[in-house]
């Protein structure tokens, strides 16, 4: 079947075209100097900008079958807002670069720029896609950096957690590790290749936690909220829980205790599930918790361990690691 005329490929159109049909999606500018330039130019009140970049790469961080244009801009979207929030700031810019196989439909690459617009306008307003880049590769890549304002504030670090704190997190846990097991298992075809997914498959818990994967909602809001509630250090936990506390741990110098009564009945999805991009963060005792955070654990003087539950040691290693666990993935 012949595509319409009005839907061309990448291959099929210019770069201006490519780039006006995107533009035309991602809504109204908020910087100095917005899309159209060289560069764009982004206010820092206070003088300093927090920036941080992701990747994601068609086959080890998505997969097309089971992953719409919307889903992949929303995506791409809240994991870098996600770093932003952790860092105690606001976001207020993307940047998003776009490496596209020919054949990609403009229709597909709209959808995706509806995406990242939603996200921004759900999660954190005021943040918009202000630049970036188109080109063309085999394989379909979406690089975005976000940049934030602190506001005025300290950035809240990995390194600033003491013995006597209190652990809490905002958002969910192990829900989005959920949603991957069930792609996994649930829909691949014979020969391990992705299939799209049947909503009437699932159960509605199930459909919850494929949306968690394919389009996570993290409490970005709250990251600011954190910092002014004076959380003594804050990161965003993509990778599980148990390998992003071993790691606010080791830069602390510090131990973590987590409560297993705390993390919900399936502890270890709730331990080792990647891609939530829940806030962890720990709070001095007697500081007033923010509402949406709740406490998981407590900071202890440094031991042989990073990460305790119940008082026993666990291994810090279990999680996401991109270069241990790409061929899981890959299959």
């Amino acid at each position: 079947m012949t595509a319409p005329a009005e839907d061309p490929t990448v291959g099929e159109s210019s770069e201006g075209a490519v780039l006006g049909r995107i533009l035309a999606r991602l809504g109204a500018s908020h910087a100095l100097v917005g899309p159209g330039d060289d560069a764009a130019v982004i206010a820092a009140p206070d003088g300093r900008v927090v920036a941080t970049t992701d990747t994601l790469v068609h086959g080890p961080d998505f997969r097309l079958a089971w992953s719409s244009g919307f889903d992949l801009g929303w995506k791409a979207a809240s994991v870098n807002l996600a770093d932003i929030a952790a860092m105690g700031a606001r976001p207020t810019a993307l940047l998003v670069a776009l490496a596209t196989p020919n054949g990609t439909r403009l229709s597909f690459l709209e959808h995706l720029a509806d995406g990242l617009r939603a996200a921004c306008d759900a999660l954190a307003p005021g943040c918009a896609v202000e630049g970036g880049d188109l080109t063309v590769s085999d394989t379909l890549t979406i690089a975005v950096t976000a940049l934030g304002s602190l506001e005025g504030r300290a950035p809240v670090l990995r390194s600033g957690a003491r013995a006597g704190d209190v652990l809490a997190v905002a958002g969910e846990l192990g829900a989005a590790g959920r949603g991957l097991a069930i792609l996994f298992d649930r829909f691949r075809d014979a020969a391990a290749e992705p299939v799209p997914v049947d909503p009437d498959r699932l159960t509605p818990a199930e459909q919850a936690a494929v949306a968690a994967q394919l389009r996570p909602v993290p409490p970005i809001a709250l990251g600011a909220v954190a910092a002014q509630a004076g959380a003594t250090a804050m990161m965003d936990v993509s990778d599980g829980l148990v390998l992003d506390a071993s790691r606010l741990a080791s830069a602390s110098g510090v131990t973590v205790d987590l409560g297993a009564s705390s993390l919900g009945p399936d502890l270890p999805a709730a331990l080792t599930g990647g891609e939530d991009h829940a806030l962890l963060a720990a709070f001095g005792p007697g500081v007033e918790l923010p509402r949406g955070f709740r406490v998981i654990g407590r900071v202890v003087g440094r031991s042989s361990h990073p990460v305790l539950v119940d008082g026993a040691p666990h291994d810090g290693r279990a999680g996401w690691d991109p270069y241990r666990d790409w061929d899981a993935h890959s299959g």
